[in-house]
């Protein structure tokens, strides 16, 4: 039987929980008092301490300005343990806490689904609910992270989201109607914004098929880093072969793509067939 290394006794994770609860004691504050710092439930303040949700970099912020412990940098030092992935260059810790908010530029490509970023809740769920084995508070946490990495769209100065997507992707089921209708309807009134393109790929391109990625341009002339999809795990990487090797599959399946105003239409036309 494998070791899950976010919830063993010595993960990141659960000491993260155990010294937000030994300091909660310490203090003699009840849970709801804590939450209410938070700026959160109670429930989810009993669920970080049970190590059974990911704290998020804000928690760990709030938690560190309450207790003090550690200089001030106990939580936010665990939290980096628990988002940190091996091989990931020193300043990396997480995709979406990290180089997502940073980014000037994002380009993206999804060959299956709408792209996160740009996802529904409720289409949100219906995906996370087909996951194996996952549990119902599972799939509500990765929907409050997902709809969370949504924000970096409406700060002021906005990143430039370039999408590209599969045009087979709107006739995808996810749900039903009502769901399919409110997420085309999403995408319409998103792609309103100057700084959101959204491009469909014609269903002939093979390019792509390898699965999603994105390309994250940075400021101060820090080198693009690339995310890249799999069923096991994302991998994150500023390699330069490797982000080379992305770009160069970005600008093949970019010769596939209809022109935004097209991509618009066919959005409205695929929206209306959803009855």
């Amino acid at each position: 039987m494998s070791v899950d290394p976010f919830s063993g006794p010595d993960s990141p994770r659960v000491r993260f929980g155990a010294e937000m609860r030994r300091l909660r004691e310490e203090a003699q504050l009840s849970q709801g008092a804590v939450a209410a710092r938070l700026g959160c439930t109670q429930t989810q303040v009993s669920r970080l301490e049970a190590a059974t949700r990911t704290p998020s970099k804000s928690d760990a912020e709030r938690l560190d300005r309450l207790f003090g412990a550690g200089g001030g940098t106990l939580f936010t030092g665990l939290h980096r343990r628990i988002l940190a992935r091996p091989g990931s260059p020193d300043w990396f810790t997480s995709w979406a806490e990290e180089i997502e908010p940073a980014a000037l530029v994002l380009r993206s490509w999804d060959p299956l689904l709408v792209p996160g970023l740009l996802q529904t809740e409720s289409y949100a769920r219906h995906v996370f609910n087909h996951a194996p084995l996952i549990t119902p508070e599972e799939v509500e946490e990765r929907v409050e992270t997902r709809m969370r990495r949504r924000s970096i769209l409406d700060k002021d100065g906005p990143p430039l989201l370039l999408v590209l997507a599969d045009e087979g992707v709107l006739r995808r089921r996810v749900g039903g109607p009502e769901v399919m209708r409110e997420q085309l309807g999403h995408l319409l009134e998103i792609a309103r914004r100057p700084s959101i393109s959204i491009q469909l790929v014609d269903q002939q391109c093979l390019s792509g098929m390898l699965g999603a990625f994105m390309i994250a341009k940075l400021p101060n002339v820090q080198p693009d880093v690339i995310h890249a999809g799999s069923s096991v795990e994302g991998q994150v990487s500023a390699d330069p072969i490797q982000v080379t090797s992305i770009w160069n599959r970005y600008e093949a399946i970019r010769r596939w793509a209809y022109p935004e105003h097209m991509s618009l239409k066919m959005i409205e036309e695929v929206r209306r067939e959803w009855t």
